[in-house]
């Protein structure tokens, strides 16, 4: 395996959703952000507490994605907001790389996070602009 893989598998593991989803993302976003020089902007991250199951599919899909941005996007910032409602929570991971053309989107990690999600209960959408970056969307309904 290689060194970036080593080193991603390392920062999945210090951070438990199982033990809150807000603590694990706060803790991986800023681990991210110092290992590959790319700024996160939080715009929201859940106030309330993510059933286990849930929380594990979320954290999941947004490592996929900053996986993602670090490895094709050349992004200097992505923004992260997930907010959780009383029946549903809604997450949005955006940057503003080089995007990518509808014929590049069937790629294994969009694959991972559209399944992770699905594991859960939820949909997940991708938008992309080649040239204008990408946005990953999703919703899961809460238990």
């Amino acid at each position: 395996m290689s060194k970036e893989h080593d080193d991603l598998v390392d920062l999945r593991s210090r951070h438990d959703p199982e033990a809150g989803l807000t603590p694990a993302l706060e803790g991986y976003l800023a681990d991210w952000s110092e290992r590959t020089g790319i700024a996160v902007e939080t715009w929201a991250l859940p106030k309330r507490t993510v059933p286990k199951h849930i929380a594990k599919g979320v954290y999941a899909a947004v490592v996929e994605a900053l996986a993602n941005v670090e490895r094709h996007s050349g992004a200097k910032v992505v923004a992260i907001a997930i907010t959780a409602g009383r029946d549903s929570l809604r997450m949005t991971v955006s940057d503003e790389g080089a995007g990518f053309t509808e014929r590049r989107s069937g790629g294994r990690g969009l694959a991972a996070m559209r399944a992770y999600f699905a594991e859960v209960g939820g949909t997940l959408k991708i938008n992309s602009t080649l040239g204008g970056g990408t946005t990953v969307t999703g919703s899961v309904p809460l238990d």
